[in-house]
């Protein structure tokens, strides 16, 4: 990493890294780092390790602070909205940060600096990073600044956001078509349960039972929803 990519990093993320390697390692894939002849632990995942549970923290604990009339399913749902993968692929995205990975050329050549997973990975190790070389306060910062208007979205949608509406727009998102729901129910009128089971392109994603076919569906597109976040993080 040259002076100027250096400072171009560091405008996007509005602070001054004190140990520079910090900075050059949240940006380097496990891709890279095979290829020059490391390991894993050459690469960003520790520092993305981290960044992950200093990010749930601080939009977790702003949460808390600025919503006191909100219960904590509404808390619940507005920091899914947020801390997602999606969310921080598109976080990567719009700073431009995919320019400055470091990647294998076979990972590089199939697309490596667009894929979701590689980004939202970047976007957590260079919080970690920004907490390592500066501490907490300075991590808060760097968050509250990138996620910006979207913490005010997520306050909105907490009351009414869910993993139906998560999973629709993530599927229209990658594959371009809506999740179809498959469903059956059994038992007598007045004790019956509903089964729901939640299709992506022809590929089963999840299950769910419950007394409502809404309830049902919830469940099902919940379980699909982490099943591909999981999936994707891989």
């Amino acid at each position: 990493m040259d002076e100027t990519q250096k400072k171009k990093i560091e405008e996007l993320l509005s602070v001054t890294f004190r140990d520079e390697s910090l900075l050059r390692k949240a940006l380097v894939h496990r891709s890279y780092a095979y290829f020059t002849g490391g390991s894993s632990a050459d690469s960003n995942e520790r520092l993305e390790f981290l960044g992950d549970a200093v990010l749930e923290l601080i939009i977790t604990d702003y949460l808390y602070r600025n919503n006191l009339e909100a219960s904590e399913g509404s808390l619940s749902k507005a920091r899914a909205y947020l801390v997602n993968l999606q969310t921080l692929a598109e976080l990567a995205e719009e700073k431009g940060l995919g320019d400055f990975l470091l990647l294998s050329p076979e990972e590089e050549e199939s697309g490596g600096r667009e894929k979701p997973s590689i980004l939202a990975d970047a976007v957590e190790a260079l919080i970690g990073a920004v907490y390592i070389d500066q501490g907490l306060e300075a991590a808060r910062g760097v968050i509250l600044e990138l996620f910006g208007s979207r913490i005010d979205e997520a306050i909105e949608k907490g009351l009414s956001f869910d993993y139906k509406t998560m999973l629709q727009e993530w599927s229209m998102k990658i594959k371009g078509i809506y999740p179809e729901y498959l469903g059956w129910e059994e038992g007598p009128d007045h004790q019956k349960l509903f089964h729901s089971e939640v299709m992506v392109d022809g590929r089963s994603l999840g299950k769910g039972r419950g007394r409502t076919k809404k309830e049902a569906e919830q469940q099902a597109a919940r379980e699909a929803y982490r099943v591909l976040m999981d999936g994707l993080k891989m």
